[in-house]
């Protein structure tokens, strides 16, 4: 979910639970756009981060620090000035805006009392840390914005400072039913866009919430309801809202498998198939989700290079499949020209010479054909034609059927690599992947003198619901290591049919699984396989002892001639996982 208003309000009210009546007593600005205010309050020191930034504007408590530079931006100079020692009054939200509101109480120059308003607004690109005068009169800001940048709003020291209104959205905290009803109903947009651009702080996800909760379809237009249907999306708004009045929030983030995919301040029914974990601040929310977030976007851009060799390298054998593929269907007609050789044997005797053809019955089928015939050579050369013909094709056949196999399992091994980059969730396990496509020759081997690196990654572990261990394979090396150094004869092995995946190794100790185990190391294999967004996988297990490793055979490959079978989801959100 986007830093919208509901994550704000419960921002804000955590923040006036801990920060209300604390000194500042520290003031850094370790980015251009970022401040790391240190406050005392009557329980303890806080940290509390404010970012500006255009791409990750944020605002949370973190125990974290951070180095600032050697000589502090005049705008943190500024604010030591003037706030440096003062106390925290409160922290307001404006109108459910993205935008907070520290109300600062400090002593001038002369020893007098005097208030000033540190105001942070999370609007993405726009986003900006104002300080005011607590009349509203802009002392400074992090970000100064002239008239050549926004015609709607300057920011500038002098200026009045004031929320600018563009697009004149109502209160969603005040506004009534009738106005309510008059406001989305005159929208043409479709029902959810009309609910966030038509009131401030909704996200498109809480809109789509507050429409789901009212089981109307958020892509339909919002004029064309009826003001029953928009009476009853009223009350399911008002319902969805109800705890930000009375501040009961439960900050969660949503995960796909170990991927995080959302979060929210109030729980979403959109996200029930995702595993959900409360937190007991939205400040460890955002900490978390984000650093999560960040790792996952860091592998991503990691692993850039190596997706650009395997996907050209997949292309490319693509291609070569498809041409083998061709010259394979064209040596499908080899039979034929066997058979007019051996007709043309056992009836050209008869055939005049210079015929160009002639009939014959295939005692093959019991049909009568008819066989073409140069009429330049005699019979018998015409079907020493036909046999060398049948010789020539017969003999592409095997090398290409030959060919198209290893360019198959080159296809095969080059996906399995692909989704093995997808899997990986940290630096280490590209390195396994690094040296696995090295061996295959799609990178170039490294210089005698250069040591391999150490190889630190290791199979993800789960425990089943009934205490059985159960290691997943992140890439094909790992997969080999698991199913033929790691596990034992009885152990279980299992993995999505037909589609590149991980092995998953179930310890069996000696025991009957339950079945819950095995519908649980079902479920990792299939959501450990590129098969994972599909509603079903069909996933193939057996006792290790059954699975085999053909010679020269890449890695990960293995064969197994008798096996179990189910169809299972890959809703893996209720599997426990260990970090080893």
């Amino acid at each position: 979910m986007a830093f919208d208003g509901i994550t704000i309000a419960c921002m804000a009210s955590e923040l006036n639970e801990k920060l209300n009546g604390g000194r500042i007593s520290k003031i850094a600005q370790p980015e251009a756009d970022e401040l790391l205010l240190t406050i005392k309050s009557k329980v303890s020191n806080f940290r509390l981060l404010l970012s500006a930034s255009a791409s990750l504007p944020l605002v949370y408590l973190t125990e974290a620090n951070k180095p600032s530079p050697m000589t502090a931006p005049n705008f943190c100079m500024l604010l030591r000035k003037h706030i440096n020692g003062g106390r925290i009054l409160s922290i307001t939200q404006p109108s459910l805006e993205r935008i907070l509101r520290f109300e600062i109480e400090h002593l001038n120059e002369m020893g007098d009392l005097c208030r000033k308003y540190l105001i942070v607004e999370i609007m993405g690109k726009h986003s900006n840390i104002i300080f005011c005068t607590d009349t509203d009169q802009i002392i400074d800001s992090i970000k100064h914005v002239s008239a050549q940048i926004s015609s709607v709003r300057e920011v500038l020291p002098g200026r009045d400072y004031f929320i600018p209104d563009t697009q004149e959205k109502a209160n969603p905290l005040l506004i009534d039913e009738s106005s309510f009803i008059a406001l989305i109903g005159s929208k043409a947009a479709k029902l959810s866009k009309a609910l966030y651009t038509s009131l401030t702080g909704l996200s498109p996800v809480a809109s789509e919430e507050i429409c789901a909760k009212a089981s109307l379809d958020s892509d339909r237009a919002a004029n064309s309801y009826s003001e029953e249907e928009l009476t009853h999306l009223y009350r399911n708004f008002v319902r969805y809202l109800e705890p930000i009045k009375t501040a009961q929030y439960e900050p969660a983030i949503y995960y796909d498998g170990n991927a995080p995919i959302e979060f929210s301040c109030l729980p979403l029914s959109l996200y029930t198939h995702c595993r959900r974990e409360i937190f007991p601040s939205v400040s460890k929310l955002l900490e978390r989700y984000y650093a999560e977030k960040n790792t996952l976007t860091r592998i991503r851009q990691k692993s850039t290079d190596l997706r650009r060799i395997v996907q050209t390298a997949l292309e490319r054998n693509v291609k070569k499949y498809d041409l083998q593929a061709k010259q394979l269907k064209d040596t499908e007609k080899r039979e034929k020209y066997r058979i007019y050789g051996e007709l043309i044997n056992t009836y050209g005797y008869n055939v005049e010479p210079g015929s160009k053809s002639f009939e014959a019955l295939n005692y093959y089928t019991g049909e009568t054909i008819t066989i073409p015939l140069d009429p330049l050579i005699p019979i018998q050369e015409n079907a020493k034609k036909y046999f060398d013909k049948y010789g020539k094709l017969k003999r592409t056949c095997e090398a290409v059927t030959k060919l198209l196999e290893e360019t198959g399992a080159e296809i095969a091994h080059l996906r399995s690599v692909q989704t093995a980059l997808d899997i990986a969730l940290q630096e280490e396990d590209l390195v396994q992947i690094k040296e696995e496509l090295m061996e295959s020759g799609y990178i170039r081997k490294r210089a005698p003198g250069n040591k391999r690196p150490k190889i630190t990654s290791k199979p993800f572990h789960y425990v089943s619901s009934d205490g059985y261990h159960m290691y997943v394979g992140k890439n094909n090396l790992q997969n080999d290591e698991l199913t033929f150094q790691f596990a034992k004869g009885n152990d279980w092995w299992f993995h999505a049919k037909g589609a590149p995946g991980s092995h998953v190794i179930v310890q069996s100790r000696g025991d009957e699984l339950p079945d819950r185990t095995f519908e649980e190391a079902a479920r990792l294999a299939a959501y450990y396989s590129a098969n994972r967004s599909s509603s079903k996988v069909e996933i193939d297990y057996v006792e290790k002892k059954q699975v085999k490793k053909p010679n020269k055979a890449k890695p990960g490959f293995v064969v197994y001639y008798t096996n179990y079978s189910m169809m299972i989801d890959s809703d893996i959100t209720n599997i426990q996982q260990l970090s080893d």
